[in-house]
């Protein structure tokens, strides 16, 4: 079952406005001051519009006079609203499919708010996903993407992004694997965790879980695994993580991570929480990664898997 939240929950409720004839500059001068993202353009008091801080970027890269440019001239326009009984579900939706960062919020005629997509990386990540069951079955494919050597027909990826060739914020990364037998036993040769709580039942039995568990950094590495398929090649700069919940051997993990800051010269906070297929809040914590553009030498393939 899907938790459902309001938009007017987690809307700013201060909206920051202009008019059509205002120029560029005064926009400018307007954003800074009030550190705000966005500004809704409103004539008679009836929004008509919206500018925002990426608007006022491109003008500049162009060369264009801010001090002649009224922001009619460059204001995104029909204004796409979102009514603030609406669920945030619908809210991130929107801001998907129209590639927008800023989404205002209205009652009716009424201007109410305004929904920008850093709003929603404190309350998306918490929502319920369906259960495995309820998703289309589709045929297994290797897909490779230009950032991993290779992929598993079992293993599942999603990116929700806001819009197309770089991060922002509000971009959410989701990767999905079981935990199998084969992966404690790999991991126990491979990092020398050879702790009897994940391979012998026996010792297992006498803890405090009752039964073997996965090793925790094992069930970490899907949140490094879901960071590796962002687009462009993320390094680790930094990770903050709690430890929630033990994951049992053959349970399936989902590894969600969303931008929640631009933290400049291409480098980016965000959430990394792990979830068991049963809803288990397992890992939560905080990262710091920064993404360098691809190698040209990469090729892009998709094959696959016979039956």
């Amino acid at each position: 079952m899907l938790v459902s939240i309001p938009v007017s929950e987690v809307m700013t409720d201060s909206v920051e406005t202009t008019t059509p004839e205002t120029t560029a500059r005064e926009a400018a001068v307007k954003l800074f001051e009030r550190e705000v993202g966005s500004l809704v353009v409103c004539r008679n008091g009836s929004p008509v519009g919206i500018i925002t801080e990426y608007d006022l970027t491109k003008l500049l890269a162009a060369g264009t006079d801010l001090d002649t440019t009224s922001v009619a001239e460059f204001m995104s326009d029909p204004l796409i609203t979102i009514e603030h009984d609406a669920d945030i579900s619908t809210a991130a939706k929107i801001l998907r499919e129209k590639q927008i960062e800023h989404l205002p919020v209205t009652d009716g005629e009424e201007l109410v708010g305004v929904l920008a997509a850093v709003d929603l990386s404190y309350y998306l990540p918490q929502i319920s996903r369906p259960e495995p069951s309820a998703k289309p079955e589709q045929e297994a494919k290797y897909v490779v993407h230009p950032e991993t050597a290779f992929e598993e027909p079992e293993w599942e990826f999603e990116c929700r992004c806001i819009t197309r060739g770089h991060i922002v914020v509000g971009d959410v990364a989701e990767f999905s694997k079981t935990i199998s037998e084969e992966d404690v036993e790999r991991f126990a040769a491979s990092s020398g965790d050879t702790n009897r709580l994940h391979l012998s039942d026996e010792y297992a039995k006498q803890t405090r879980f009752g039964k073997r568990i996965a090793h925790g950094t094992l069930v970490a590495g899907l949140i490094s695994a879901a960071l590796a398929r962002l687009p462009g090649l993320t390094v680790y700069l930094s990770q903050e993580l709690t430890f929630h919940a033990p994951v049992e051997i053959g349970s399936r993990v989902t590894a969600v991570c969303e931008v929640i800051e631009d933290l400049g010269r291409d480098r980016y906070r965000l959430t990394t929480d792990v979830y068991t297929d049963g809803g288990t809040h397992a890992i939560e914590g905080e990262a710091v990664v920064l993404i360098d553009d691809l190698p040209d030498t990469v090729d892009v393939e998709v094959e696959e898997v016979a039956d």
